[in-house]
């Protein structure tokens, strides 16, 4: 053994070679704290073994996965010159593995990310086997790559590929890595290793000139003048169109590959190292880091109800519509069996058309075959028979919208199943433990709110009710993940949580509406300015009105001091117009289709004419005033919710309305906003605005805590 470090050993070879194997003590390897500085060690090692040649592999399914993100935002909170010197150190660290004086090889199985794809950028040579992905993800973590990753792709692919594949964060398969001399050939995993050591002997004996290979990285970019400035700005101009302002780490990432194009490897590290640090200290970078990290803890407690759940293997989906034709065109995607049960035949066979529609248009994006085609339609069997529903593990009602139908459909079907089978609603605002006064055993029924369009949205919220058991959550949760949903577990209460802390910003807009704002300028600056994939009179066209109105008094019941139905409702006056939005082609928009047969919006005058008939009068608002007065009542929902346990932490809030509501993720959530601006800051903001009712007024806790400077957030 030449060295054994934490995570890792440097073993010798024959004839002078050595393997560098990482075994990480977890399931995956990492660059953390501890396996950066073995690493460190076995290359120092490495050289004064004075080795002919050395190859790096992994025992692990994985090769690196990356750096350790749990350490990020404690390394971005130290003082700039801190880290900007644990940087400099760490970037050395891939620079003498590629300086060694003898060749070197990395034999790449699973995943090389982030940090691990710069490991392998630093080798000589890389062979891959074919379940190789291998990629530089940092701009969604709102940084850029930083031990090297700039400078060294953009020598090894040229400007253009490397740009390309930084500033998106893309995964490249093996073939493709191939294709674009990412790495030097692939080959089945049981010949990986006998594969880099073949290439590592013959570098030894000269038959591949590795020192040629190992200038052109340590080489200024091949780019004449005419060919730096087309390729930079072209890349720029891409980078504006697909990042948008609110996203500086793309740009940042062309901006120091075209800053170190002309210079040799280490002044150009030295510009990578500079940048980097400066996005460190970016809010994006603190909010995305964030997001990551919640994440994964939600992923976690996802695996934790997987433990102790019992299996799904058929699922029941009461109504054909299109809640339930999407349920269970996803949960057969997914692989597990469907009975799709509906009570009028044409509602079966539209459910089936739509189902064949979703993977028709799979099978044009190549995302799977004509067998699957076939093989994925035929799990679901349309039934108009209760008695279909027998062997199922799982029933979810998706039957309309009405408290006394769903009742009715749930208790019924109750009588026809199995007694240990799970029954759930898809309800969007139904009170969970309501709907379970009709069950005789209310402890295996709960809330599976799904959002529309089913197929795209990852969120699925799972209601607890007042008796539903936790085996019962274990099992939903964990049929959630099997349908590749991500499940956040909250409590029963009007609207849950996601339709909860919505309709407070949407009451907001009604009253921003009366008090003469402009909706079109509106959904500009929520959009532009901060971010919301759609301003609030678009997203209410596309949720429907009358989906929305119906909410807003099931809303206004639960809460009738903070949300009550507005004197000048102005949902109420489009559905009484019958302008539903989207769906009947009218609604604060009014849409068409263009020749390519995309959907195209122009504002209908339906609303300011309403207003107009109430003498409100049309005026141009404060951008931050309208940014303020939709958001200050949507963060008091949210923080009311934790604090009455709607929701279990910030984090699964934050998870909640990223993948629910669509909220911008370089915010990273409500709770981490929240941290970044300030809670003394929305304090303030709130009383400038608390004369517009209830929906203004924070909450004693929150005050307190603002007062005390705490944070709901740790990190």
């Amino acid at each position: 053994m030449i060295y054994q470090g934490t995570n890792l050993t440097l073993q010798p070879l024959d004839n002078g070679l050595a393997e560098l194997v990482l075994d990480a003590e977890g399931s995956v390897n990492k660059f953390d704290k501890a396996t950066l500085e073995s690493f460190h060690h076995a290359i120092e090692a490495a050289k004064t073994a004075k080795l002919n040649g050395l190859l790096i592999t992994s025992r692990k399914a994985a090769f690196i996965v990356g750096a350790d993100i749990t350490e990020f935002l404690e390394k971005f909170c130290l003082p700039v010159s801190e880290l900007a010197g644990w940087l400099r150190e760490a970037t050395n660290i891939f620079d003498k593995l590629e300086d060694l004086p003898f060749p070197t090889v990395s034999a790449i199985n699973g995943f090389a990310l982030g940090g691990g794809c710069e490991a392998i950028l630093a080798t000589d040579f890389r062979i891959a086997d074919n379940t190789a992905k291998i990629g530089l993800p940092e701009v969604k973590l709102g940084i850029m790559p930083g031990f090297g990753g700039t400078v060294r792709m953009s020598r090894l692919l040229g400007a253009d590929n490397a740009m390309e594949l930084i500033t998106t964060g893309k995964e490249l398969n093996a073939d493709k890595a191939l294709k674009l001399g990412l790495v030097d050939a692939v080959v089945e995993p049981q010949s990986l290793r006998r594969a880099g050591l073949d290439c590592l002997h013959k570098a030894v004996a000269g038959d591949f000139d590795w020192r040629a290979r190992r200038q052109i990285k340590l080489a200024p970019l091949k780019l004449d003048n005419t060919e730096s400035a087309m390729s930079f700005s072209l890349a720029k101009a891409m980078v504006t169109q697909q990042a948008g302002q609110h996203y500086p780490a793309p740009m940042m990432a062309v901006k120091t590959i075209e800053q170190g194009a002309s210079l040799h490897r280490d002044e150009a590290m030295r510009i990578e190292n500079q940048n980097f640090v400066q996005l460190t200290q970016t809010p994006q970078a603190q909010a995305l880091v964030g997001l990551f990290l919640a994440d994964q803890k939600v992923k976690a407690l996802g695996k934790l109800h997987s433990k102790s759940a019992a299996p799904i293997s058929q699922v029941g989906v009461l109504g054909a519509g299109i809640m339930g034709g999407g349920i269970a065109y996803q949960a057969a995607y997914k692989g597990t069996a469907v009975v799709l049960k509906d009570i009028q035949p044409n509602a079966l066979d539209l459910g089936m058309a739509e189902a064949a529609k979703l993977l028709l248009k799979a099978n044009e994006r190549k995302k799977i075959d004509n067998k699957q085609v076939t093989q994925i339609l035929t799990r679901i069997k349309p039934t108009l028979e209760d008695s279909a529903l027998q062997d199922c593990d799982i029933i979810i009602e998706a039957v309309v919208e009405n408290k006394n139908i769903k009742a009715q459909v749930l208790q019924n079907t109750e009588t026809q199943v199995r007694k240990n089978c799970i029954l759930a609603s898809n309800t969007s605002t139904i009170s969970i433990t309501e709907l379970s006064q009709s069950l005789i055993d209310p402890s295996r029924f709960c809330g599976m709110h799904f959002f529309n369009p089913v197929p795209k949205m990852p969120l699925v919220e799972v209601i607890r009710g007042a008796k539903t058991s936790e085996e019962t959550i274990s099992s939903v949760v964990s049929f959630a993940k099997q349908m590749g949903k991500t499940p956040i577990v909250v409590n029963d209460c009007p609207g849950f949580f996601v339709n909860r802390v919505l309709f407070p910003y949407l009451a907001a807009f009604n009253q921003l509406l009366v008090d003469g704002a402009d909706f079109q300028q509106v959904d500009r600056i929520m959009e532009r300015q901060f971010g919301w994939p759609m301003g609030p009179a678009y997203l209410l066209d596309v949720i429907g009105i009358d989906t929305a109105f119906h909410a807003q008094g099931v809303m206004a019941e639960g809460f009738p001091k903070r949300m009550p139905m507005p004197t000048l409702n102005v949902l109420q006056a489009l559905h009484h117009n019958k302008s539903f939005g989207q769906k009947s082609g009218t609604g604060f928009y009014q849409y068409s289709k263009d020749k390519k047969g995309k959907l195209q919006k122009q504002a209908a005058s339906f609303v300011d004419s309403h207003l107009a008939e109430y003498n409100v009068q049309k005026q141009t608002l404060n951008e931050q005033d309208i940014i303020d007065r939709l958001m200050l009542p949507m963060i008091n929902e949210c923080v009311l919710c934790l604090e009455e346990g709607i929701v279990a932490s910030p984090e699964e809030a934050d998870m909640a309305l990223i993948y629910g509501l669509g909220f911008p993720p370089f915010r990273g959530g409500v709770f981490r906003m929240l941290q970044q601006t300030g809670l003394s800051k929305i304090v303030e903001n709130a009383k400038r605005f608390e004369h517009l009712g209830p929906l203004y007024h924070l909450s004693e806790d929150f005050k307190n805590k603002a007062a005390q400077q705490i944070n709901y957030l740790i990190k």
